[in-house]
């Protein structure tokens, strides 16, 4: 199937509408990125920690932790609905992104393609992960990190390219 419309070829009303959209969509996805910073440090160790819960510190007596908060691991309604949300929200994001780069007229063929299609199959294989990470197997979190990695590295390339197709006259 041949695709006659691309991004430059809009008016210029649809470009800034698409420009505000890929530039609030990428503060977002940033923000998140943040969040994950802020809970893991973008470790193995915290994001096993952040799912599993901290190693327990036996130098230390109850009187000590009597001020601190309890941290646990995610228990599985929580692995559920940490799930659920970012799932559906991931999905969605890819859609829209993919939608949108699909009027692109710098990249074609099989890149194209694969930019396209691979944040679904990394968010399954993120979250399908996670589960296993947190239920059978902690070296599982270097493909969380991995897929992870893969897929926000996808969504960039696709909002970046977009808005240079955008930006061109």
């Amino acid at each position: 199937m041949q695709n006659n419309t691309t991004l430059k070829d809009l008016t210029k009303d649809a470009k800034i509408v698409l420009i505000l959209f890929l530039t609030t969509i990428s503060i977002g996805i940033f923000t998140g990125l943040c969040y994950v910073y802020l809970t893991t440090n973008m470790s193995t160790t915290g994001t096993v920690e952040q799912f599993n819960g901290p190693a327990q510190d036996e130098s230390k007596d109850d009187w000590d932790s009597w001020d601190e908060p309890i941290e646990t691991g995610k228990y599985i309604h929580d692995m559920l609905n940490t799930t659920h949300n970012h799932v559906i929200t991931f999905s969605i994001i890819s859609l829209l992104i993919s939608c949108i780069f699909y009027f692109n007229s710098i990249i074609k063929g099989k890149l194209k393609l694969f930019l396209m299609t691979e944040p679904f199959i990394s968010t399954i294989i993120t979250f399908g992960s996670l589960w296993i990470m947190r239920y059978f197997n902690e070296a599982f979190v270097y493909i969380v990190i991995f897929s992870a990695v893969i897929m926000y590295i996808c969504w960039y390339i696709m909002i970046l390219i977009s808005i240079i197709d955008l930006i061109k006259k």
